[in-house]
């Protein structure tokens, strides 16, 4: 059975082996995890399995100096996800994921998965959104060389020539140029898990994982790690 899971990135931290070897890791709250849909080649046109990841809360009635009543929706559930979630005889989630299997037939809907489908040894790929830096320029962006800062130069920070002259008169695609930085969807590969915590679905991956703090990671089985 193909396996993937939701989660939370709490930190990073480090661990010792048997051996007393460090090895720096990133802590991720797994699951538990809920089957809240089955896509089959039959009905669908493709097979896949969508889970949902973190209750969402409820509507908070409260009442205003007046008396008058004011309804807050925090993270509310529409009716269409309402009915959604129901199918399923699941709460409403905050994250829904669709993982692409060939073996969605063997998930059942409703079906809880937590951390302890993966073990110590397996490679994973984590996939997240970067931390976002803003407008930055070629230096911190690219790790340009700067100018000269002495002697009258007038070129600093600044990226240098654009493009060419006559010939082809215009800027290449992918020119390494200022503009935004991370706030991107990044995925790092091969990652290796070395600690799995049932009870608490805690687990350890070996390296950082993309985004900060409390950012939603998905993880799959590596699709390398057999080569």
């Amino acid at each position: 059975m193909k396996k993937g899971i939701l989660a939370t990135k709490i930190g990073m931290t480090q661990i010792f082996n048997d051996n007393g070897v460090l090895t720096p890791v990133t802590v991720l709250q797994a699951g538990p995890c809920y089957v809240t849909q089955i896509k089959t080649e039959s009905t669908d046109g493709y097979s896949a399995v969508q889970v949902g990841f973190v209750d969402k809360k409820d509507k908070v009635i409260t009442k205003d100096a007046t008396g008058r009543k004011e309804v807050k929706r925090i993270h509310g559930v529409n009716k269409p996800l309402q009915g959604h979630f129901a199918k399923a005889s699941v709460s409403g989630k905050r994250y829904l994921k669709e993982f692409k299997f060939e073996n969605a037939e063997e998930y059942t809907l409703g079906q809880e998965i937590k951390a302890d489908i993966f073990e110590v040894g397996d490679k994973i790929d984590a996939t997240g959104t970067s931390k976002g830096k803003g407008f930055q320029g070629a230096i911190k962006r690219h790790g340009l060389h700067r100018g000269p800062m002495g002697h009258g130069s007038k070129f600093h920070r600044h990226a240098g020539s654009n493009g060419a002259c006559s010939d082809p008169s215009r800027v290449f695609k992918g020119k390494k140029m200022p503009g935004q930085m991370g706030n991107a969807k990044v995925t790092i590969q091969n990652l290796e898990v070395v600690r799995v915590d049932t009870e608490k679905n805690l687990i350890l991956v070996k390296g950082a994982v993309p985004g900060p703090k409390k950012a939603c990671i998905v993880i799959k089985e590596s699709v390398k790690s057999g080569k």
